[in-house]
């Protein structure tokens, strides 16, 4: 029967544990909360050092995270696989354990016994059953720690690992949402000819999922949307999101199949996230805008919507998911004709897929919700109708693109750094944009010409190193479409001879041109009668 001084001291160590975890201590992150507790650990198991291991990601590996009287062990990076040496078996077990010889008999990590510990209790960390480090105390003298102390100990560690758990929970989420708000487009870039909307609503349940879409252009003029949904949630799951779309755009500046890139994301997949699947939809469209080039990895067909027709989901073959089965598959491309007026709208599962609604039923409400007409509209009430106040499980993604009506498309405003590499990009805006207002191909092939010389002599004669904007405006008015070329630089003279016969062949192929130099910069004024229907 234990003593009176015995119960004293084991009543005054309970009174001290409530300290390893008490109030004062909440304003601390993981890191600083870790480093504290092992001191206050020393100090109430009379301990020359205390060190935390923590689970990684993938289930095999300890990782030093914080230690006192042993700092190097996270100076280091010291990993102890699980099952091996002294910390791995607690962790494979899931049991205490004391030892009272350390060596390399007994223990895999040499700073142990190179700091002369002689000693060492260790308990898993447990939090709501699951395993998320081991906790380890050592001593210099030899020590025989009591059934007591390693009571103590567990006590200790699961108060310990509860509050870690919670602030790693906490920094994980912060983590995974932050990445994802990162990746997705915060805006959408400015496609001459189409209008452009989206929402993206986080679900409720188990933190950030792994859903994403994008938007981008290639040099070649063809616009690439992509929407995917990796399966998962939380940090890890975002982490492959978003190795997952810069894989797409990659593979995207390689080719115009859209199944060939997502036949080269699978193949990505399954070498370098072989234990990752997801869902694609990547669409890519023809400069003119008139055609959509559609491939399906798993992913729900997109919703087309004709003005005065009903909309419709596109009846486009559907292959499986990238990094799903043991061989790769020959991926299916659907060409889809896409009308002036006419929008192709993008989601993720989340939206039509609900717990007191069957996925045929939220195909059906979203077919009758989805009208003609602007995609800002559209996505409203299309969040409203199937989503309205209703908790959202899964994450929800939807992307509409318009292909606008000629009417709408008598004036764009663009505005590009004044590089080399930015005449690319405006000659595939000008091949989007001009075919809308009613030019022949003889009309586009001069206003490129005319329109990119006027870019060049901006970025060879506007600015010196430090660069500078250069802007594009264009409208159609009749028969007539209207270009100023303007920057806001100090127009170095012409450097060598003969030069000047750029502008020369301007004014060949246009019908007006002039050129306005002023302290705010130049701009070249142009004007071209078109030939299309003549």
């Amino acid at each position: 029967m234990p003593s009176s001084v015995d119960s004293d001291s084991a009543a005054d160590r309970l009174r001290r544990i409530e300290a390893v975890t008490d109030t004062t201590l909440a304003h601390l992150d993981a890191a600083q909360l870790l480093n504290e507790l092992l001191v206050r650990v020393r100090d109430l198991l009379a301990a020359d050092t205390a060190t935390v291991l923590l689970l990684d990601r993938s289930g095999q590996q300890l990782i030093a995270s914080a230690a006192s009287g042993i700092e190097e062990e996270v100076r280091q990076g010291v990993r102890i696989a699980v099952g091996e040496g002294f910390a791995g078996h607690i962790a494979a077990t899931r049991q205490p354990l004391m030892i009272q010889q350390v060596g390399p008999t007994t223990v895999v990590n040499p700073l142990l016994w190179e700091k002369g510990i002689t000693s060492l209790a260790g308990v898993p960390l447990l939090a709501g059953g699951e395993l998320i480090g081991v906790l380890h105390i050592g001593t210099l003298a030899p020590r025989p720690f009591t059934e007591q102390d390693v009571q103590l100990l567990q006590v200790v560690g699961d108060r310990l690992a509860l509050a870690t758990h919670s602030r790693l929970s906490r920094a994980e989420r912060a983590a995974a949402s932050a990445l994802q708000r990162n990746l997705l487009p915060t805006r959408l870039p400015h496609v001459p000819g189409l209008e452009l909307s989206a929402r993206y609503a986080p679900g409720e349940a188990g933190g950030v999922g792994g859903d994403w879409y994008d938007v981008f252009t290639l040099p070649s003029g063809w616009l690439c949307v992509a929407m995917g949904d990796v399966v998962g949630r939380g940090l890890p799951a975002a982490t492959v999101m978003s190795r997952l779309r810069t894989t797409v755009r990659s593979y995207a500046l390689d080719s115009a199949d859209p199944g060939e890139v997502l036949s080269k994301v699978d193949q990505h997949v399954r070498h370098f996230e072989p234990q990752t699947m997801s869902t694609i939809a990547y669409a890519m469209w023809e400069p003119s805008l008139d055609r959509m080039h559609l491939s399906l990895a798993g992913h729900l067909a997109p919703v087309l919507i004709v003005p005065g027709e009903p909309a419709s989901v596109l009846d486009v073959p559907v292959d499986p998911p990238v990094g799903v089965g043991s061989t790769p598959v020959r991926r299916r491309v659907a060409t889809i004709d896409v009308p002036a007026g006419s929008t192709v709208l993008f989601y993720t599962d989340g939206l039509v897929e609900r717990r007191h609604r069957t996925l045929d039923d939220g195909l059906r409400l979203l077919r009758e919700s989805a009208r003609a007409g602007s995609t800002e509209l559209l996505c409203s009430t299309v969040m409203s109708r199937l989503v309205g106040a209703d908790p959202t499980d899964d994450d929800i993604a939807v992307l509409a693109v318009r292909r606008q009506d000629t009417g709408e498309l008598g004036a764009i405003t663009l505005v590009f750094p004044a590089v080399p590499e930015v005449l690319a990009d405006i000659r595939a805006t000008l091949r989007r944009w001009l075919p809308s207002v009613g030019t022949s191909p003889d009309d586009i092939a001069d206003l490129l010409v005319v329109i990119g010389e006027a870019g060049s002599n901006v970025i060879e004669h506007a600015y010196g190193p430090a660069g500078g904007e250069l802007t594009v405006a264009l409208r159609s008015h009749g028969r007539d479409v209207f270009a100023t070329i303007s920057d806001s630089g100090r127009w170095r003279p012409p450097r060598g001879t003969h030069r000047g016969r750029g502008t020369q062949l301007m004014e060949q192929l246009t019908d007006e041109l002039r050129v306005e130099h002023g302290p705010d910069g130049t701009t070249v004024h142009i004007r071209r009668r078109l030939t299309g229907g003549e």
